[in-house]
């Protein structure tokens, strides 16, 4: 079991050595670990989105009694890989007046959170890219640059409806990143670190979703909000907005949009388990086994909450956040320090 509990970390060891054999000095083989970890973190993303897609396609259609897709493959598998072939294949259309610098970077640096915060996220012991001593204050820089490109797929569309769901976007996430911050503050004062490694090792004898019960539904709303699922997918409201901030988007540059999405969604769940869950923790299993397993769990409640509940008004959307979960998620934090001052 340790064999398997650390397997990729040998795999690891294995590789530096395999490279200082071969006479690479410690700085290049730093830099060749660096793109191996980077290529790693990109298939995962990658297989994290082919699987979700279909995931949620098959689990919505459960949801609503019917089958869902079920005519490619074994009962609809090859459905997701039908899909990528038809977009592929679609002419790519660009507006006349759009800003096509812009338009076109911000389907490059969409990826980019998810990337750098996959990074840092520890999906078993000792298996992290880079486990930093400040990574959840890391982990809330990097999620926070996603209203980066959402602004400029907004603006160099030059589209009205593109801009309004810009708009919408921008004010939600930002609105929803403020008690999401309180929320894991909670976790950070009993753990009294911000380390993600050691925040999972302090979670060995009890996770702190039954310590912080208040904080982890917090994160979970906010969490749907900051990767603008519904039902606060309002930034991109069919009925109002067309498709919102990718209405000027088609073929491959869409689809890259939407795989993201489920990239960011797969963050959040990954951050969840690691702060609320115990991370990779568990009985009789490898630790990355467990991670996996409470990352898909805490991942399809997600799309339940998305196939369950109706969309919301902007200006509910908006009064939630500040006059609800602002005030609770203080209180929350107010009423750790005390119990903890009194317990110290």
């Amino acid at each position: 079991m340790e064999f398997l509990n650390n397997i990729f970390v040998y795999i690891a060891q294995w590789l530096r050595g395999f490279l200082a054999f071969l006479g690479f000095t410690g700085f290049w083989i730093e830099m060749f670990m660096a793109v191996v970890y980077l290529a790693t973190i990109l298939g995962i993303c990658t297989l994290v989105a082919l699987f979700y897609v279909l995931w949620e396609r098959k689990l919505a259609g459960y949801i609503q009694y019917r089958p869902g897709p079920n005519r490619l493959g074994p009962k609809g598998w090859f459905q997701t890989i039908a899909d990528a072939i038809k977009l592929l294949t679609k002419e790519d259309v660009v507006p006349k007046e759009a800003d096509k610098v812009v338009h076109f970077l911000a389907t490059l640096f969409i990826f980019v959170p998810p990337v750098l915060a996959l990074g840092v996220i520890p999906f078993g012991q000792g298996m992290a890219a880079l486990d930093l001593n400040l990574g959840v204050f890391y982990l809330l820089a990097v999620t926070s640059l996603s209203t980066v490109p959402i602004f400029m797929a907004g603006w160099g569309s030059n589209n009205k409806y593109s801009l309004i769901g810009t708009m919408r976007a921008v004010a939600q996430m930002v609105s929803y990143e403020v008690p999401l911050i309180f929320s894991m503050l909670g976790v950070v004062l009993l753990a009294g670190t911000l380390q993600l490694s050691e925040i999972v090792e302090s979670q060995s004898t009890v996770w702190y979703v039954f310590l912080q019960p208040v904080a982890f539904i917090i994160f979970l709303i906010c969490a749907t909000a900051e990767t603008n699922r519904a039902p606060f997918d309002l930034p991109e409201g069919e009925s109002e907005l067309t498709a919102g901030i990718y209405t000027e988007y088609s073929g491959m540059k869409w689809a890259l949009f939407f795989l993201a999405e489920y990239c960011n969604i797969f963050v959040v769940s990954a951050i969840g388990v690691t702060l609320f869950l115990g991370g990779w923790s568990g009985p009789f299993l490898p630790g990355w086994v467990w991670f996996i397993l409470k990352t898909h769990l805490l991942f399809s409640f997600f799309i339940w909450i998305r196939w369950t509940f109706p969309r919301i008004r902007i200006d509910h959307l908006m009064s939630f956040s500040w006059k609800v979960l602002v005030p609770l998620s203080i209180a929350n934090i107010m009423v750790t320090s005390l119990i903890f001052y009194l317990v110290q």
